[in-house]
């Protein structure tokens, strides 16, 4: 594929589970040190992330693997089985990343630990092929598979000398069935790529992703609880003084790349709220 046909492909917007986007997964602190996520939705139920044995819980870097991963799905037309293949080279240029050895053991992690975390389900996690709630667990994806290519891209390796057993290679991975079903159903939100990966910061992509879940019902004008806010997202800060610190270059990023008008604290009875004020959808089809 040409550059301005990847360029093209990578500004359509992409649809990507709506219930999904709802719950907390991706840690965006790297400081936090909790075991497991666990969220209620002020609809009811329960939701908890728990990650492997040994292995820490999904972060930043996983959340944007997992949301290139989908754009790729999308692209070559969301298959039935839900497998995609790809490689980590291109996979990384593609989420504007870095290339080297480094970047190689994180996406590797990435992709690992997409398959290990259990995502558990109390009646918090819509299947709409059924239309009803989950109970039960899943993972974002039901396989992974990377063989290395030590023959084929030998000339490439040379340019990583430290590199011992984590050379690139061929990725052929599956997303989940709950996912893909919700999808095919069209319990979907649209997001664009291009602005995602445009914005630098973790939590100001977050807070994009939840913005177009609650887009269609809450446009112009969204209002939310910053604790309700916090547990959402999530962000590891409880204080008031302490989230509008973590949330507001997030903000204004947003409102820089016009997907927030403005985002305004306010505080009623004690509580403090975020008024989001959304800027127009500027998806392509």
């Amino acid at each position: 594929m040409t550059v301005p046909a990847r360029r093209r492909a990578a500004s359509r917007a992409i649809p990507i589970d709506r219930s999904f986007e709802l719950l907390p997964v991706f840690r965006l602190s790297d400081s936090a040190d909790e075991a497991a996520i666990s969220y209620e939705p002020r609809t009811g139920g329960r939701w908890r992330v728990l990650p492997s044995p040994g292995e820490r819980l999904p972060g930043t870097f996983d959340q944007d693997v997992y949301v290139e991963l989908l754009r790729r799905y999308h692209e070559a037309g969301s298959p039935a089985d839900g497998a995609l293949s790809f490689t980590l080279h291109a996979l990384l240029r593609s989420m504007g990343r870095r290339v080297d050895g480094r970047t190689y053991e994180q996406l590797r992690s990435a992709l690992t630990r997409l398959l290990r975390t259990t995502l558990e389900s109390d009646n918090a996690y819509v299947d709409a092929s059924s239309g009803t709630t989950m109970n039960g667990s899943f993972s974002m994806l039901s396989s992974v598979q990377i063989d290395r290519r030590r023959n084929t891209e030998r000339e490439q390796l040379a340019l990583f000398p430290a590199m011992t057993s984590n050379e690139p290679g061929d990725a052929r991975i599956t997303i989940a069935a709950p996912i893909r079903a919700n999808i095919a159903a069209g319990n979907t939100v649209l997001l664009s790529s291009t602005r995602y990966f445009a914005l630098s910061s973790p939590v100001a992509r977050r807070v994009y992703r939840l913005l177009e879940v609650m887009r269609p019902q809450a446009f112009p004008l969204w209002r939310i609880s910053l604790d309700q806010l916090a547990e959402q997202l999530p962000l590891v800060q409880r204080f008031p003084s302490h989230l509008q610190r973590v949330l507001q270059p997030a903000h204004e990023m947003l409102v820089a790349a016009g997907i927030l008008r403005s985002a305004v604290f306010v505080q009623e009875a004690r509580v403090w709220h975020v008024d989001y004020t959304l800027g127009p959808a500027q998806h392509q089809p």
